[in-house]
């Protein structure tokens, strides 16, 4: 019987919520099929199985929440009868390099069982298609866990890298999230994690919820997944970043006529998709190069300021289980119908649960549009550890003064919410101003960027 655990699924996330299973219990399953999704506070992934064989028992039923490492199924793959089988003849060594075929390095649990090691399904299909046996694979990631560079490293006879060893537990502090994870089930751990926020932030006093049960009836829901990542990074933003808005209004009049001529005369080509997100992309990714200190990130332990030389912009995108952002890389190089066709596949797929973590990091700079929903502004939080954020009005016809006379014009409200830290309102003043400038006229879009 091979039982499998919920794998590391990457950048410190440690748990995840059951959503489909793709195999039944006395079913059977193919190695690399689908085998169950999962969501975590990042994305939906579909995990493979790792082997072929008999679905044994199942662990855990559609909305249960799973920690890493916890066993997930059972799979009857014949290993017993296979155990049993007479020893073959040794073969020849392979190509690997002797010091990595060291039996110090394959993770041993106690009694002398061999325990699998943390990798990614992803990571386990490459050893497999490198002809790697991946519980020899010096691992360089997280809590031991082996890397895709690491496989590629050791298939290539490259020497591995040099691997800080952890702190001691004894030694460790507690962190916070492990008091917080603790504080929901015990008087005696939330008086703990209160002291601690105490401790660390003056004047900060955390009460405990009341019973609001005693008032009338109430459904409680636990925060996981997504809506649990998104309350923690805005937390750490706001506790960290020293938020001021900038806001202006953009004539978008002629913009928005532009717009949907182009938009008809595509119909079923690329750009048919074209929404007023696309121009803003590009005017503020051009606004981003004349004016870095929007394009940067503030490391406050080594008091240093980083600029980006790469324009990678987020867009946030309501997905109905919680808000993600998906970025798209590279945006200084792409047309506006090219980031019209990105921003709609890429918002499909994030509403879908389909979208990969890899398209939801390495953003540089977030924009957020609440237009289509509703409301004249925003002001949004900053993506930490982004030190900028353009939030998006809805576009509404209103009367204004164009050379001494009351005309009715398209006005788009922008709010420019940025880390006082790293920029001054002179700078975000100059930054908007730039930016409606351009979206007031099509054609100075077009040419400026």
């Amino acid at each position: 019987m091979f039982e499998f655990k919920l794998p590391d699924l990457g950048e410190g996330i440690a748990e995840g919520e059951i959503l489909k299973w793709h195999v039944t219990e006395g079913g059977t399953v193919l190695e690399d099929a689908p085998l169950v999704d999962v969501e975590t506070d990042k994305a939906a992934v579909t995990i493979p199985s790792p082997r072929g064989g008999r679905i044994a028992s199942l662990r855990g039923k559609v909305g249960d929440t799973v920690n890493v490492g916890a066993v997930v199924v059972v799979i009857d793959d014949g290993a017993a009868a296979e155990a049993k089988a007479p020893a073959k003849t040794a073969s020849a060594p392979t190509s690997a390099p002797a010091a990595a075929l060291a039996p110090a390095q394959v993770p041993v649990a106690p009694g002398g069982p061999q325990r699998p090691v943390p990798a990614a399904p992803a990571t386990r299909r490459l050893a497999r298609e490198l002809k790697v046996d991946i519980n020899v694979v010096p691992a360089s990631g997280p809590a031991g866990r082996v890397t895709p560079e690491d496989v590629h490293r050791f298939a290539s006879g490259a020497p591995a890298p040099v691997v800080q060893a952890p702190v001691p537990a004894a030694h460790a502090p507690t962190p916070p999230d492990h008091i917080a994870a603790r504080a929901v089930r015990d008087d005696t751990a939330f008086a703990e994690f209160a002291a601690h926020a105490s401790a660390t932030i003056p004047f900060l006093e955390i009460e405990p919820m009341p019973d609001f049960s005693h008032e009338g009836p109430v459904v409680v829901e636990p925060l996981r997944s997504i809506r649990r990542k998104v309350a923690r990074k805005m937390v750490t933003s706001m506790a960290l970043v020293p938020h001021v808005a900038h806001m202006d209004d953009a004539d978008v009049t002629d913009l928005e006529a532009f717009r949907l001529r182009e938009r008809e005369r595509r119909q079923g080509g690329a750009g048919s998709r074209m929404t007023l997100m696309a121009f803003v992309i590009k005017a503020v990714t051009a606004g981003l190069r004349a004016t870095p200190a929007f394009n940067a990130s503030l490391d406050p332990f080594r008091e240093e300021i980083v600029y980006k030389k790469y324009y990678n912009i987020g867009f946030a995108a309501d997905t109905g289980r919680g808000l993600v952002v998906p970025v798209i890389h590279g945006t200084d190089t792409k047309s506006i119908v090219q980031l019209a066709d990105a921003i709609a596949d890429k918002a499909m797929r994030a509403r879908e649960g389909t979208l990969p973590a890899d398209e939801m990091r390495g953003g540089t700079f977030t924009i957020t549009n609440v237009g289509p929903l509703g409301g004249t502004a925003l002001l949004a939080t900053i993506n930490y550890p982004e030190v900028a954020i353009l939030g998006m009005g809805r576009v509404q016809e209103k009367p204004v003064v164009r050379d001494g006379q009351i005309v009715i014009r398209k006005i788009l409200p922008l709010t420019l919410a940025f880390d006082h830290r790293v920029a001054d309102g002179a700078d975000a003043a100059r930054f908007v101003a730039e930016l409606a400038r351009q979206l007031s006229d099509p054609n100075l879009l077009l040419l400026e960027t």
